[in-house]
């Protein structure tokens, strides 16, 4: 089966029989290299479904995720949605849990799988909770989280019976604050919650450096179980840390899904691609008679809009009066993109769009040869949709209803859209001056 329409990376597999019917939903970190395992000549999954599971395959559809952690969210709201005969698990309606801090006088803060409109602080879902218990608890045991752990409800104007003060094994062993007693006030105590959500809110740096130079020493010193506890606990912040996009998933949210990645899958192999162009970039330009010129570049990643990807220029380039110079224009500004991704390090777009004829694909090829770099690189003219590419002696001309051609024009007016506002800004700041 030809697998080279899966990204590698995160995301979500749905395996479709003859009829169309899901017969498996999965997961995967890299989702070619997963998905690859079923069919090796020995197959890397040796559950005993697996033989019965692939003879049945027929189709593959994918949705791509932002991170690991949203992938294993998507998968189990699927499963649960679909109810697929060959998955076991998450068709109840079991729920990943959640970190509450409760909204009280003095907070608590524990686990939970459901969440309410209580007015406390929610962290998560969270897929992976054995790791991030073990760092809970190392942190409370080093007071890092010092909040109460009894489930006794007060407040300043309702105090706790003494009694229940009296028989608490916390109290005596000083293994709490004691706010219950009087022996921190509610303000300190407030501080010490608000620490709390800081952290679980992302504020990891510090206890990273911290806990990398213990697992080192631990591991110099041979002390490999106390290394692999360190270890555990940095995996735990990578968890946290992953973006998470999904909540709770609209009805047609796997048509539209399965629809966006399938226009990358259609635009592949539409332009004799090696791999599907997960991540696209398309740029354009303008400018009134040369003047107020900008360009303006936009991202999608799996047939979605990324706008933390987005670009806008002010056009160094001197246009000459009363005209504009496209090609000069795209030119700098997609070399400008070129250069900024090198100078951090970013990995390079699977494709570059660039809104024009030849001439504008010729400009882009020239900031790329500039560049030093290998991206593949298109252009669509407007009049007749052409695609001119430089793998092709004539421009190709795709059906309009066709979903890659649709992906195209969708980003095309997009960098068209947030070119024109910056302009408009521009324009209208210099007619104020004036």
């Amino acid at each position: 089966m030809d697998l080279s329409h899966l990204p590698a990376g995160p995301g979500v597999y749905l395996m479709r029989d003859a009829a169309g019917t899901v017969l498996y939903v999965g997961k995967a970190k890299d989702l070619r290299s997963r998905v690859g395992q079923y069919f090796g000549k020995t197959p890397a999954d040796t559950r005993r479904k697996i033989p019965n599971l692939v003879a049945l395959i027929r189709r593959i559809d994918y949705v791509a995720s932002a991170s690991e952690r949203e992938a294993l969210l998507t998968e189990r709201q699927l499963i649960h949605k679909l109810q697929p005969f060959f998955n076991e698990m998450w068709k109840d309606s079991k729920s990943y849990p959640y970190i509450e801090i409760t909204r009280e006088d003095f907070p608590r803060l524990f686990f939970t799988r459901r969440k309410l409109k209580d007015g406390g602080l929610y962290f998560g879902p969270f897929p992976k909770v054995e790791p991030l218990r073990k760092l809970l608890g190392y942190l409370t045991r080093i007071k890092f989280i010092h909040l109460r752990f009894c489930r006794w409800k007060f407040s300043l104007a309702e105090p706790l019976a003494e009694r229940k003060i009296k028989a608490c094994l916390y109290y005596h062993t000083g293994q709490c604050t004691a706010p219950c007693a009087g022996k921190i006030s509610r303000e300190a105590y407030q501080a010490l919650a608000r620490r709390v959500a800081d952290f679980l809110k992302g504020d990891y740096r510090k206890l990273r450096r911290e806990f990398t130079v213990k697992m080192e020493q631990a591991s110099a010193a041979l002390a490999f179980e106390e290394a692999a506890s360190y270890r555990d606990f940095l995996n735990a912040f990578t968890h946290m840390e992953e973006r998470v996009l999904v909540g709770q998933l609209e009805p047609d949210f796997m048509e539209k899904a399965v629809g966006r990645t399938g226009a990358v899958t259609a635009l592949k192999e539409a332009l004799g691609l090696a791999r599907p162009p997960a991540h696209i970039e398309c740029f354009d330009t303008s400018s009134l008679f040369g003047r107020q010129a900008v360009g303006s570049s936009v991202c999608f990643t799996g047939g979605e809009k990324n706008t933390a990807h987005y670009r806008r220029y002010r056009i160094k380039f001197e246009n000459a009066p009363g005209g504009s110079d496209d090609f000069a224009m795209i030119e700098e500004i997609v070399g400008r993109r070129l250069a900024q991704i090198k100078k951090r390090g970013e990995e390079l777009p699977d494709l570059l769009v660039i809104d024009g004829g030849p001439g504008q694909l010729a400009a882009a090829m020239k900031a790329i040869g500039a560049a030093r770099v290998k991206v593949e690189v298109i252009s669509l003219a407007k009049r007749l949709e052409e695609i001119y590419s430089p793998r092709r002696a004539r421009p190709l001309l795709l059906d309009r209803a066709h979903p890659g051609l649709r992906l195209l024009q969708a980003l095309r007016d997009e960098a068209h859209r947030f070119g024109i506002t910056y302009h408009r800004k521009l324009r209208g700041k210099s007619e104020l001056a004036e």
